[in-house]
């Protein structure tokens, strides 16, 4: 996979930094995005691709604007070569009752969760048809696109949402030879879910890390995910082997849904 290039939104932490670091070892030169270039996040990112040998550049966008898609997928092809992949990584999370949830927040995980994972597709496979080469696009899903979670909903609806947005993509953009899949974790040990937990407990008034330790008695593994168990099935979604795959989401949770 030498001299291939992947764009990942998402990408200064947790899953999108382990999908990063994961397709660099597969070869990968990495297009690193992320929305704020005042941390160090995008740099450590890019120093840990180079130091596996690979090219990497960072860049800045909103998701949530196409004008900062359109932009931050010219500039990554433009400074690395033609794309090969694109991860639509990505994603927000908030823990709310619905009787709680306030219109402003309700619209920003819809523009980031929806909208966002919808213009990056929508740039990919224009950057794809543009090259006149084939493509991989991959979303982020979640198990909540299968089954949602109470207090979740915005959240849920936003996954369900991407997986019949990634079969529609599929569906269409399989004229021009790219692929469209998705990822749908489970528990994963990042910040986000510590956000998770953090609200829940308070919701339900119990012991901070309670309702963690709750979600982990239901995996069958036994054990929270690491992004580089996420990583592993974006590293099988980006490469040959799932060439005659297209418009499916993957659950990788350890065991919690079955589809």
């Amino acid at each position: 996979m030498s001299n291939r290039v992947a764009l990942i939104t998402g990408a200064g932490r947790g899953i999108g930094r382990g999908i990063a670091e994961r397709l660099a070892d597969d070869g990968f030169d990495i297009v690193v995005v992320d929305i704020d270039a005042s941390t160090d996040n995008i740099t450590s990112v890019v120093e840990a691709v180079e130091a596996k040998g690979r090219r990497a550049v960072g860049v800045t966008g909103d998701v949530s604007k196409p004008g900062d898609v359109a932009a931050f997928v010219a500039e990554g092809a433009e400074k690395l070569g033609d794309l090969d992949v694109v991860v639509a990584n990505a994603g927000i999370a908030q823990v709310d009752q619905i009787l709680d949830v306030e219109p402003d927040a309700l619209d920003r995980i819809l523009d980031v969760n929806l909208k966002g994972v919808f213009y990056t597709y929508q740039a990919a496979a224009r950057q794809f048809i543009k090259q006149g080469t084939p493509g991989k696009i991959i979303g982020a899903a979640s198990i909540v696109a299968f089954r949602p979670f109470p207090v979740l909903a915005p959240y849920s609806a936003t996954k369900w949402a991407v997986r019949g947005l990634t079969q529609a993509a599929a569906m269409e953009f399989a004229k021009h030879k790219i692929t469209v899949n998705a990822y749908a974790p489970g528990v994963v040990g990042t910040d986000m879910w510590d956000l998770i937990d953090d609200r829940l407990t308070t919701i339900e008034g119990t012991p901070k890390g309670s309702a963690l330790a709750k979600q982990v008695d239901g995996i069958l593994a036994g054990r929270v995910s690491e992004p580089a168990d996420v990583a592993k099935l974006v590293s099988y979604l980006a490469g040959p082997d799932s060439d005659h795959m297209t418009g499916q989401t993957v659950l990788i949770d350890g065991g919690i849904n079955f589809s």
